[in-house]
């Protein structure tokens, strides 16, 4: 019998599908934006990429260098770095994929959006590919209260940042991006609404 969770971990349903339709498997080098404890980088380190990662928070950069040394011993600790996303310490260029699974959402508002957006794109090669999912309004607006710049309130009074599909169409125009695939969209029983981004950097 498979151990799925041993396999995958606990990788976003949506990164799989992506896995499943063949789209990272020439990728070898791949970040994990806001990384936390490693859900979406485990079947990555198991299986012998390179895999780097960035989140703001100490105790998850901690968490995920044990992951990877046990899933890859003895591997580079220095590869996953504690900073904010603005301030990518990582080289021009570099990523063969750019994986950003509920981060986004996390901005403060448009400026923040568009500097964090502007620091993953710069460092993803051309050719590379970019795997986003965040919160958007599509589907939901009934039930969101905009607060200002970006910011919304949701059905459980928590305050997000939600894009709406003009803005991922906009700028993917702006980035130069090529679709992977259509926006999609999961509405969580008018609570939220998640909106997967796949796109690949023009060569």
């Amino acid at each position: 019998m498979i151990d799925f969770l041993d396999e995958l971990g606990r990788m976003d349903i949506y990164l799989f599908d992506q896995l499943m339709k063949g789209r990272y498997q020439d990728c070898k080098r791949i970040l994990d934006v806001g990384c936390g404890a490693g859900r979406n980088s485990h079947f990555f380190l198991k299986n012998g990429y390179e895999v780097f990662g960035v989140d703001q928070n100490p105790e998850a950069i901690a968490t995920i260098r044990s992951l990877a040394d046990t899933l890859q011993p003895a591997y580079p600790a220095e590869r996953f770095v504690c900073a904010p996303i603005t301030k990518m310490p990582f080289e021009a260029a570099y990523f063969d994929l750019v994986i950003c699974n509920a981060v986004l959402h996390f901005s403060k508002n448009h400026t923040h959006f568009d500097e964090m957006l502007s620091s993953i794109w710069k460092v993803i090669k051309p050719g590379g590919f970019f795997f986003c999912r965040l919160s958007s309004t599509i589907g939901v607006e009934p039930f969101i209260t905009a607060v200002g710049d970006g910011i919304y309130e949701l059905p459980s009074g928590t305050q997000w940042y939600l894009v709406d599909q003009q803005k991922l169409l906009k700028d993917t125009e702006k980035l130069g991006g090529e679709w992977m695939e259509p926006i999609k969209t999961t509405n969580v029983q008018n609570q939220r609404a998640m909106t997967t981004w796949c796109l690949r950097k023009s060569i």
